[in-house]
């Protein structure tokens, strides 16, 4: 699993080739280190893991086959998990899973938009840009919390939709606090509402965390009456299309009043997972509507 224990086993060697002068300034950092890493275990310990190969239930929406030497939590311990990495609480029911001592991990959550309508076009020059500046608007939020600004620097995997599959991904290249980060979306598109799945990874381990995460995911699929070609006249629609759902959703319809606020605040909540050295930030806003007004 994924955890700052291999980042503080990193430290030992360095520590232990300190010459004798430095063994006691070394000794309190190890001994700090060690406090540090038994902590973390316990923390570990105390989740519920659900171990592959299992059928888990995800939220009353979907279920998952979680692939063999995988693992699962159900929201409430994901919820603890994220606000051990200092993550801010999304407001929804989240789903972690992973490869068992793996290179990274995903996480499930469902956001009740009204069916999408899959067919727009998307414009990927003009929805970066978009993006760009609404990671702008969000930096001055972000420094009031003590926060690295964060910059948009273009896409890892431009949008793309599967109209079999239902399922809408990109990646993004963005600087944060001076790092590289690179994050890995996908959107599954049900009969009133869309999975959110967001693959964290450190990015020299992408390629090979996105090969195993699609993999992994084909196990996932919502239960009867969910899918969305089961959508039926009268239900509930959404305000937006494929665009909108990768510049952040619902956050972005803000239905004109208060838009720019919506905007601010939602980068200032961005979603931000730090597990070790893995950092994510998923969801930018941006004004995408300017052609619907």
């Amino acid at each position: 699993m994924l955890s700052s224990l291999r980042k503080l086993s990193l430290l030992l060697p360095v520590l232990l080739l300190q010459p004798s002068w430095a063994e006691e300034a070394t000794s309190g950092t190890v001994s700090t280190a060690n406090a540090e890493a038994d902590a973390e275990a316990a923390f570990f310990k105390s989740l519920n893991f659900v171990n592959g190969p299992s059928q888990v239930q995800v939220g009353s929406y979907g279920t998952f086959k979680l692939p063999k030497d995988y693992e699962y939590l159900q929201d409430a311990d994901t919820r603890r998990l994220m606000a051990h990495w200092e993550n801010l609480d999304t407001g929804k029911p989240e789903y972690y899973f992973a490869p068992k001592g793996g290179k990274w991990f995903a996480v499930f959550s469902y956001e009740d938009t009204g069916h999408v309508k899959d067919d727009e076009k998307i414009d990927a020059a003009e929805l970066l840009q978009s993006m760009k500046d609404g990671a702008i608007a969000g930096n001055a939020e972000r420094a009031k919390l003590g926060w690295a600004p964060m910059t948009v620097q273009g896409w890892h995997q431009e949008p793309f939709y599967d109209p079999d599959s239902k399922r809408l991904t990109w990646s993004i290249n963005y600087l944060s606090g001076g790092q590289a980060v690179v994050n890995y979306n996908t959107r599954v598109l049900g009969r009133t509402g869309v999975t959110e799945v967001t693959l964290v990874a450190e990015p020299q381990d992408l390629e090979a965390a996105i090969k195993e995460f699609k993999e992994a995911i084909k196990g996932y699929d919502y239960v009867a009456g969910q899918r969305y070609a089961e959508y039926q006249d009268g239900d509930k629609t959404a305000e937006y299309g494929l665009a909108a759902l990768i510049a952040g959703g619902a956050a972005a319809v803000a239905t004109k009043k208060g838009f720019w606020a919506a905007i601010v605040s939602f980068f200032a909540a961005g979603w931000k997972i730090i597990a070790g050295v893995f950092v994510a930030l998923g969801g930018w806003v941006a004004s995408l509507f300017r052609k619907k007004e």
